[in-house]
């Protein structure tokens, strides 16, 4: 439960103990490893790839050119899309209070934004965290799959939402078409995949074992050991989970999309501020080019995907522009991509702080439930 530097989706097997949920531990060889390559991919996307889009001096006098009043906005419009998540954790852990989701996300963030592998590690900081206040293995777990999956449909919808809207703005080409198709397709099937899975016991085993069979397939030419138990999870999460969404699936889907809809609002309205115009590169533009790199970003290659994201922003919102306009482009990247990836790291290290230090909040799963009250039966399995 984290943001991506922006949101970062978390996703665990649905299940009743810990070992399902806690971050497996790799080789510290491996670690250092997997910190040498992210290094070296930053190191050659900023000093090697960015400068060919546009020069850097210029980036630099695009920024400095912003005022006190536009730098602030975009800072109040960033912690204003850092707590729409909350509200998001809030919604898939009842009894989770406001202030509790707040610390825990902001310290799983820092923890997914600086480190390699960062985002298992930020799952145990957060299972440390909600364990401590009362909140079960169980819930926690079908809290974190559910966001998980609620943000990966919208990842999925916006770049359908997103084609639509071109096709509409610059007129139907094939490429187009056939790309909203695929995306319509792909979004249906895991619509359609997730209402099997709720809708029986026999549905959710056979689905559980198909997924199973591809996932140990791609394990495999990895040679990584093939993951027995797919139905049974399968048919566990159903059993957990679908009384939960009965009441929760709305609150979910519009607390879900009003976070991705924030952060895509603080990309626009930076690009905007430092003078890239509506004619320059359209809402519309933006708002493709947010999708398909918010696809990208789930690919774990740098931490909080920094570099990777940036290249991306860049080479969609940059093509067929002159070199100045390029230069404000990339001014808006770098600027949003630090008041989004950056700062949220010294509020995750404040936020593991008061974790630390406030007992207050320590509770056990008796004294959550009394302070929870009803909200707290609809986290507890069905």
């Amino acid at each position: 439960m984290a943001t991506e530097g922006e949101q970062q989706d978390s996703q665990t097997a649905p299940g009743g103990d810990a070992s399902q949920i806690a971050p497996a531990r790799g080789a510290p060889w491996k670690r250092i490893a997997q910190g040498v390559v992210s290094l070296a991919i930053v190191v050659g996307i900023f000093v090697g790839v960015m400068p060919q889009i546009a020069d850097y001096g210029e980036v630099w006098a695009t920024i400095t050119d912003l005022t006190g009043l536009e730098a602030a906005s975009l800072l109040l419009l960033a912690f204003w899309n850092l707590a729409t998540y909350w509200f998001v954790l809030v919604a898939a852990l009842p009894g989770l209070r406001l202030r509790e989701a707040a610390v825990v996300n902001q310290a799983s963030t820092a923890v997914a934004n600086t480190l390699p592998g960062g985002g298992a590690i930020g799952v145990g900081v957060t299972v440390a965290m909600l364990t401590s206040w009362g909140f079960t293995i169980a819930a926690i777990t079908r809290s974190a799959v559910v966001t998980g999956i609620w943000n990966n449909f919208v990842k999925l919808g916006m770049p359908v939402v997103a084609l639509a809207l071109l096709a509409l703005e610059g007129g139907i080409t094939p490429a187009r078409l056939t790309a909203a198709a695929v995306g319509i397709g792909v979004l249906v099937a895991a619509i359609v995949g997730f209402g099997l899975v709720l809708k029986s016991e026999r549905l959710a085993r056979a689905i559980g074992n198909g997924v199973g069979k591809v996932v140990n397939w791609l394990r495999k030419l990895f040679r990584r050991e093939a993951q027995a138990g797919w139905g049974d999870r399968a048919a566990g999460f159903r059993a957990e989970t679908v009384g939960f969404l009965r009441h929760r699936w709305r609150v979910l889907t519009v607390t879900s999309i009003v976070s991705h809809g924030s952060l895509y609002i603080v990309l626009l309205a930076t690009l905007r501020n430092v003078g890239v115009s509506q004619q320059e590169l359209s809402w519309i533009q933006v708002l493709a080019a947010f999708s398909f790199v918010r696809l990208i970003s789930a690919l774990p290659v740098t931490p909080g995907g920094v570099g990777v994201v940036e290249l991306g922003y860049a080479a969609a919102l940059t093509l067929g522009l002159d070199a100045a306009t390029k230069a404000q482009v990339v001014a808006a990247i770098l600027v949003f991509r630090t008041i989004t990836y950056v700062v949220p790291i010294p509020l995750g290290a404040i936020s593991y702080v008061i974790w630390r230090r406030n007992r207050s909040w320590r509770l056990d799963e008796d004294e959550r439930r009394v302070l929870a009250g009803d909200a707290y039966e609809s986290a507890m399995p069905a």
